[in-house]
């Protein structure tokens, strides 16, 4: 990624993204997934281990690694949400938006007046987006962009008056709550067809409603689907797992040689 390459012209470009998800709370390691290869980074301050001050660390890490800043904010933190932006996020994610008063209120959290009701203090965002203050100052509502999550019954329901606010950017779907949802509790399916249908419908609403669409998705065949569905923000990687699947390889590789004990 240049100085002058922003992450909300690839996506209304309809060029996919692949962004890598990261929960633990080492901003090296978000920055390793920047540097190895992944176009954008989230840092996940939902269901991750991110404080504000390492989330900080992290989106400049992502920066320095050559990628695109995204992060997820926990349910209703909205003000967290303007100081992230602050801080370099291209992206903000909002989890459990459920009605268009969600969606509104997240949104104009990440937009300047009259678009929206973030304050004044983007000094480390034009840092990290290599512009001057006057350059981001001018460009900073087309180019920070609003996500909010859908993935309960509620958002389904909600879903043409929450892509009807203006200041929203797109949606992005989680296919986990969903499924839980949709299943009124009974099962986890993220990657069942019952599952895949509604996401392939949303995707196709918003894209008509001339929004983007994101999606998390769990494997490469998943990842395959949402592009063919419409989706242009693709999560796929966690760090977490990344870490684990390796322990677990070099483990078995001298389990024969030196077996594993428990005591």
């Amino acid at each position: 990624m240049n100085e002058q390459s922003f992450l909300a012209d690839r996506l209304r470009s309809g060029t996919p993204v692949v962004t890598g998800w990261s929960v633990l709370c080492v901003p090296m390691i978000a920055e390793m997934m920047a540097r190895g290869g992944y176009e954008a980074v989230t840092i996940d301050m939902q269901h991750g281990m991110y404080d504000f001050a390492s989330a900080c660390d992290a989106l400049a890490g992502i920066a320095l690694g050559g990628a695109h800043r995204i992060a997820r904010i926990p349910i209703g933190d909205n003000a967290l949400a303007g100081r992230l932006a602050d801080m370099g996020a291209e992206c903000l994610i909002a989890p459990m938006i459920n009605s268009r008063e969600d969606a509104s209120a997240f949104a104009r959290a990440v937009k300047y007046p009259p678009e929206g009701d973030r304050s004044w203090s983007p000094f480390r965002a034009a840092m990290l987006s290599g512009q001057s203050i006057e350059q981001y100052r001018k460009g900073a509502n087309s180019q920070t962009l609003s996500l909010a999550m859908i993935e309960t019954r509620e958002a389904i329901d909600a879903l043409e008056d929450i892509l009807s606010v203006p200041e929203l950017d797109g949606v992005f779907v989680g296919p986990s709550d969903l499924s839980i949802s949709l299943s009124d509790g009974a099962q986890l399916d993220p990657d069942g067809a019952a599952t895949a249908k509604v996401c392939a419908a949303i995707a196709e609403k918003a894209v008509k409603a001339g929004k983007l669409a994101g999606i998390f998705c769990l494997n490469a065949d998943k990842v395959r689907e949402a592009v063919q569905q419409g989706f242009c923000l693709i999560s796929h990687g966690i760090d977490r797992s990344f870490v684990g699947d390796s322990i677990d390889r070099a483990r078995r590789e001298v389990d024969e040689i030196i077996p594993a004990r428990r005591s």
